[in-house]
């Protein structure tokens, strides 16, 4: 399908993140997901060549790129390419974590943390959930109490993306704890801070690449001016930048279906049952066919959504049914490409297992799809 979204000059970002990607991510890949951690040496490569912090001001080391077009094309082509971009955990870095760096720091704070940001020296995470509790951010336990000019910080985050590699992390934090959602601020905390560690590498059904910790905060003292925006709207400002969050896992999603049912098709064109082809069986075309009408659908969708994004029009509801219905679609495309494969597609070698692992934690990640209809339901007056 022909994609009206991209200029000449996105190809050509494209292009070299294809290049970036076949030189130095595939001959890496299988080592790191053995590791379950990527090198320091890749995100400072990928800072080299323009991938990192792209929306940053030029004044403080970026290429002031409001276009989220290349953010999704750094997404596409590392999946396009066999990789996950999130195994990189350079969506997360891009699409989740800078916008708060953009939108909520001050001049000085700018200054201190985005030019290494786009070098790819300082790795960020973003820490939200604890160990008891999920979706609702208002009930973290979290506490960062004021002594003067620091916030003395303690609680604990789990499955947090980047944990063990980040250097700095937006946690969320109560700094009034008699409120929910009013007593909720975000602190920046940075490696080598005393009292800041981190706790188990968590293992993972799928993503192996991608680094997934635990996080532990005892008495870490954080200055005040790492204080991001007003004390007391850090639940606001999450709530702001969820969108742009959910439409980065749409875009994914869309790309892993896409790979998966490439993959597959070629499969079925190579591999023979009872003398023929086994895409020559009417159940095979079927099933290929409804893969391929659902994605050219969801393909249409997802695109309109990141011209929205890009024109400030993209609403929480339209961006919480992208989520919620390429996650799901993404599921559906892995499951029936590994059926597909037959007994193959259960073995590990197979790009399609990964991918079908891989899949699974769409639909939790970023919201769960039901709190994704939640929201889209309560837009309809309910």
């Amino acid at each position: 399908m022909k994609r009206d979204l991209f200029s000449a000059e996105h190809e050509m970002f494209r292009a070299s993140v294809r290049r970036f990607v076949e030189k130095e991510m595939l001959p890496n890949f299988e080592q790191w997901e053995k590791d379950g951690i990527v090198s320091r040496e890749l995100w400072l490569k990928a800072g080299q060549q323009g991938f990192l912090g792209m929306e940053v001001p030029e004044e403080y080391g970026g290429v002031g790129l409001h276009d989220f077009c290349y953010n999704a094309i750094l997404s596409e082509e590392t999946i396009y390419g066999g990789v996950l971009s999130a195994g990189a955990g350079f969506t997360l870095h891009n699409d989740v974590v800078l916008p708060y760096f953009l939108k909520y720091t001050t001049p000085e704070q700018k200054q201190r943390w985005l030019p290494k940001i786009c070098t790819g020296e300082y790795i960020t995470a973003i820490a939200m959930t604890e160990p008891n509790t999920g979706s609702d951010l208002s009930a973290i336990r979290s506490t960062a109490i004021r002594q003067g000019d620091y916030y003395l910080l303690n609680g604990q985050k789990t499955f947090i993306t980047n944990g063990i590699m980040s250097d700095l992390v937006v946690v969320a934090a109560k700094t009034d704890p008699k409120e929910r959602h009013k007593g909720i601020s975000l602190l920046v905390v940075e490696r080598g801070m005393e009292g800041f560690s981190r706790g188990r590498k968590l293992e993972k059904m799928g993503l192996k690449a991608q680094d997934t910790a635990e996080l532990i905060f005892e008495d870490v003292k954080v200055p005040v001016a790492n204080l991001l925006g007003d004390e007391g709207k850090g639940f606001y400002y999450l709530m702001q930048m969820l969108a742009q969050e959910r439409l980065s896992v749409a875009v994914s999603a869309m790309a892993a279906s896409e790979k998966a049912l490439e993959i597959t098709v070629e499969y079925c064109k190579e591999r023979t049952a009872f003398g023929q082809p086994i895409g020559n069986f009417q159940n095979s075309r079927f099933k290929l066919a409804e893969m391929k009408t659902e994605i050219e659908i969801g393909r249409v969708f997802i695109d309109r959504c990141i011209d929205e994004l890009n024109s400030g029009s993209l609403t929480p509801e339209t961006a919480a049914m992208a989520k919620w219905w390429a996650s799901d679609l993404q599921k559906r495309v892995a499951d029936q490409c590994v059926q597909l494969h037959g007994g193959y597609g259960y073995m590990l070698e197979y790009p399609i297992t990964r991918l079908y692992l891989d899949a699974r934690v769409q639909s939790i990640y970023a919201g769960t799809n039901e709190i994704m209809k939640e929201i889209i339901g309560r837009s309809m007056g309910f």
